[in-house]
């Protein structure tokens, strides 16, 4: 049996004045699944969210979650949905169970069952030794891991999580992606938005990617892969001055290829071990000094250039991660 959309968003429109943050976005999120955002600084990701929340109301289009009209229902919408934000917000003077404790008691859940929720919490954490020790004496990683438990404290259905291990290092991002499937397993649905592309690829089962306040494409990682070719990726890095001279080598072989500052960037479908190796040949026969060449599949980073272009743009009025949970969690 097919699943049914937890979220569904048609054409959401979002305007600050003249300019327009959201234009005409409509994606769907099945129950149960890991759906990404991605989009570079200033894309309308975060004002999409905000808008998910209920922080922001739609200039024009819906929001419904479970079937609800997420601006109609406020409060049931709250219930339903968990946040956590790139930003730990946790309280550093209580300790990990009365952070929880306390966050329990915001979402009124009852008070029967605070207890219970939060030793699993903490259990789930990996935190049941630290209890009774402030957070405030934590380390970057169990904060991450209280912050996430705590965000799920009520058992929402939907779970955002925005930009979640940014700032952790490699080993407790790993940790972090574990805790996340889990909960995933025990089938919550799962909004992410990331920074990082190998994230994306290891977690999510769908993708939106999102530019201008608006979709360039959606579907699944292998799906969109697909968009940059059907071929292997040929990267050659050269002396400014020997670009050209190297896109022609690709061009006698066949390959298609453009320069892009320092280095020419190619695809191979046909044959590629084979024209990788004529390629290299020529490359060394011509005399080209080569500072690196490589081939392989199409990534999420490729598919990410090519879709919303390599220039770094910086964020249109950022947002203040812990306002936005303190004004979510009406606190």
């Amino acid at each position: 049996m097919a699943k049914q959309n937890m979220i569904e968003i048609k054409n959401l429109v979002k305007r600050f004045g003249d300019f327009k943050a959201v234009d005409d976005i409509s994606l769907s999120v099945k129950e149960g699944e890991i759906f990404g955002i991605l989009g570079p600084n200033g894309a309308g990701k975060t004002t999409t969210i905000n808008v998910v929340l209920g922080l922001l109301k739609p200039t024009s289009g819906s929001v419904k979650i479970d079937d609800l009209d997420a601006h109609a229902n406020p409060e049931r919408i709250k219930q339903m949905l968990g946040l956590m934000t790139q930003e730990t917000v946790v309280e550093g003077d209580l300790t990990a169970w009365d952070n929880l404790e306390l966050f329990a008691e915001l979402y009124h859940v009852p008070k029967g069952e605070i207890p219970k929720r939060v030793k699993r919490a903490l259990e789930d954490a990996e935190l049941t030794d630290k209890a009774y020790v402030r957070a405030g004496t934590f380390s970057g990683g169990m904060k991450r891991r209280l912050e996430l438990v705590k965000s799920m404290i009520q058992e929402p259905k939907v779970l955002i999580l925005d930009e979640p291990t940014t700032g952790l290092d490699v080993q407790n991002r790993h940790k972090l992606w574990e805790r996340i499937k889990e909960l995933n397993q025990k089938g919550i649905t799962i909004i992410l938005t990331t920074q990082y592309l190998e994230e994306a690829d290891a977690l999510c089962d769908r993708l939106a990617i999102i530019d201008h306040g608006k979709i360039k494409a959606i579907g699944t990682v292998s799906e969109l892969k697909s968009k940059v070719g059907k071929g292997n990726i040929l990267e050659i890095i050269v002396k400014q001055s020997e670009t050209n001279d190297a896109l022609r080598i690709l061009k006698k072989f066949g390959v298609n290829g453009s320069v892009k500052v320092d280095r020419v960037v190619g695809n191979i479908e046909k044959e590629p071990t084979k024209t990788f190796n004529k390629i290299s040949n020529e490359l060394e026969k011509q005399k080209i000094s080569v500072l690196s060449i490589s081939m392989h599949l199409p990534t999420l980073d490729d598919v990410f250039i090519t879709l919303t272009g390599s220039k770094i743009r910086d964020e249109a009025g950022g947002s203040d991660d812990a306002a936005r949970m303190r004004a979510w969690r009406g606190r």
